[in-house]
């Protein structure tokens, strides 16, 4: 609840001080306009031209502010969320659709079809929801107007620009969601610029209209962060007693082998001997799941800082993997 307090003190002062002037007219703004100048080349009454058809977004200030009441968090909520019946069955479909371009991707990078299909699911449910938000008028709204996280934003707004400027597009022309992500795989544009691919061979990157480009972008994206082609990426362990608190505040980034966790109360018999990390996987008023999380299960966390996301992602792409072997 501070924390949510906080937050909109700042966001309603930030909104308050700049509530006459168009983003155009704003120093910080201008600063910004002048850097991309110095530092890209950029024409700065250009930039300025674009910055004052920017309008102020209350529906993406309030998207991106932390709920009122986060209460505790349900591990089997956020599953049940996304491991369900209609995204399975549209994942298996989407698969099926796409098959030669999985196997390839998979071959290329490493990186299991099912884990690259479970991604574009939980992200857009295979390009349903992909967001209409202008991506330039969403960024900066955030970049200037969040400051929680506005270093943040001003990079990603700053690789918008480059990245308009690389494909000679407008950059008004993207739509995705209230952060600034775009298309099937929703990277943010700093992602594009990094590890988004031509994987259809038309000469652009479309990872809005080209599912063999989304595809091939996020086998890049995982493997350019460390995927380990073949390695198990996580497994259910029990724990019982011991100080699995020591564990768990050494955070989600490998570090011991399972047998190292012995002392602490984790059973991980037949696991393999690859650094992990225990993973705890909270709902209220039932007990906790716990994972080992090896390297892939961290990379996965690359994509999105969440251990319930990778959690579900894993537990997506087998869902997945079983219903198409069933199909």
């Amino acid at each position: 609840m501070k924390r949510h307090f906080l937050t909109a003190i700042l966001l309603l002062a930030a909104m308050s001080a700049q509530a006459t002037e168009t983003y155009a007219e704003r120093a910080d703004v201008k600063a910004f306009v002048a850097e991309m100048a110095e530092h890209h080349g950029f024409d700065p009454d250009r930039l300025l031209t674009h910055f004052r058809k920017v309008r102020r977004s209350l529906p993406v200030l309030r998207a991106i502010m932390p709920p009122a009441d986060p209460g505790i968090r349900s591990w089997q909520a956020y599953h049940d969320r996304f491991v369900e019946p209609a995204r399975i069955a549209r994942g298996v479909e989407f698969w099926h659709r796409h098959e030669t371009t999985l196997a390839r991707a998979e071959a290329l990078y490493g990186v299991p079809a099912e884990i690259v299909v479970a991604i574009i699911g939980v992200e857009t449910i295979y390009g349903r929801h992909m967001g209409r938000f202008e991506v330039f008028n969403a960024l900066t709204n955030l970049a200037f107007d969040y400051p929680p996280r506005a270093d943040l934003f001003r990079r990603e707004l700053e690789s918008l620009l480059l990245l308009a400027r690389d494909e000679q597009r407008n950059p008004w022309h993207y739509r995705g969601s209230y952060a600034g992500a775009i298309g099937l795989p929703q990277f943010l544009p700093s992602s594009v610029r990094s590890y988004a691919v031509d994987f259809d061979g038309d000469g652009r990157i479309d990872l809005a209209g080209s599912a063999d480009d989304a595809i091939g972008s996020v086998g890049r994206f995982l493997a350019e962060h460390g995927w380990s082609t073949g390695e198990e990426i996580a497994r259910s362990v029990k724990v019982s007693g011991g100080d699995t608190p020591v564990l768990l505040a050494e955070g989600i980034h490998p570090a011991r082998l399972p047998a190292e966790m012995a002392p602490f109360g984790v059973q991980a018999d037949g696991a393999p001997a690859l650094r992990a990390a225990l993973i705890d996987l909270t709902t209220p008023d039932a007990p906790t799941e716990y994972r080992l999380g090896f390297n892939n299960f961290f990379v996965l966390t690359r994509y999105n800082r969440s251990t319930f996301y990778a959690a579900a992602i894993i537990d997506l792409a087998s869902a997945l993997k079983a219903a198409r072997d069933d199909r």
